[in-house]
């Protein structure tokens, strides 16, 4: 039994290299080579796992092989704009300028049922309101409203607007983080100053803090649990 499971730990913990090697993306964004090489490594894996009499290697060799297929393809297709049309395809139009265009429906095997319930999830729930659909090499389906249903923007009313960074977490689950605190130009002086006025005595009550770029500090204490 405890070989059993130091196999399977070698195992797992191998595949979590292998595929944070292969890059972060999530499920539905990935490349078809990408996905098959995931499913292939799965299963290998899953083999010398369960049978103590293959030999650990069985497994380990072939996920090596398939990862560093899966590298050269993808180093191949950042450099090569002709490899990268053969490995992971084209996209294609499905609605051009307004209509559907039915050959490129039947070719990528897509028909209006799917078609309508995508633009119902990029809330798009009258096909009249599109201009473009692509269907993405990863299955993605981008629309384009036409320009009178697309949502303004400050642009649109020549509108200036200040600059927004991403927010700095301080305090996570009651841990401070003092590398966000410096980056944000402030001390652990001005952070308790600030929690006390949300009548906040410590940091380790503090569930979640963060700062933004106007300075707008959000906090939320910890959920206190009741004492029997």
């Amino acid at each position: 039994m405890i070989i059993v499971v130091l196999r399977t730990l070698i195992l797992y913990t191998f595949v979590i290299i292998a595929l944070r090697l292969m890059g972060k993306r999530e499920i539905g964004q990935l490349q078809p080579f990408e996905l098959v090489v995931i499913i292939m490594i799965s299963e290998l894996a899953a083999i010398p796992s369960e049978n103590v009499g293959i030999p650990l290697l069985s497994g380990i060799i072939p996920i090596m092989v398939l990862l560093l297929t899966s590298l050269t393809l993808a180093g191949i297709s950042l450099k090569s704009e002709r490899a990268r049309t053969i490995i992971c395809g084209t996209p294609s139009i499905l609605i051009e300028r307004g209509k559907i265009l039915e050959d490129e429906l039947k070719k990528n095997r897509y028909n209006l049922t799917d078609l309508l319930e995508e633009l119902r999830i990029k809330n798009v729930p009258n096909i009249a309101d599109v201009e473009f659909a692509v269907l993405e090499t990863n299955g993605q389906l981008s629309v384009f409203p036409k320009s009178q249903n697309r949502p303004t923007i400050p642009k649109d009313f020549m509108l200036k607007t200040q600059f927004e960074g991403l927010p700095l977490t301080l305090i996570m689950d009651g841990n401070l983080n003092h590398k966000n605190l410096q980056q944000g130009n402030k001390d652990l002086t001005w952070l308790k100053k600030e929690l006390k006025k949300q009548k906040i005595d410590r940091v380790e009550d503090v569930f979640l803090a963060s700062l933004d770029s106007s300075d707008t500090l959000f906090v939320q204490a910890k959920k206190r649990s009741l004492k029997l």
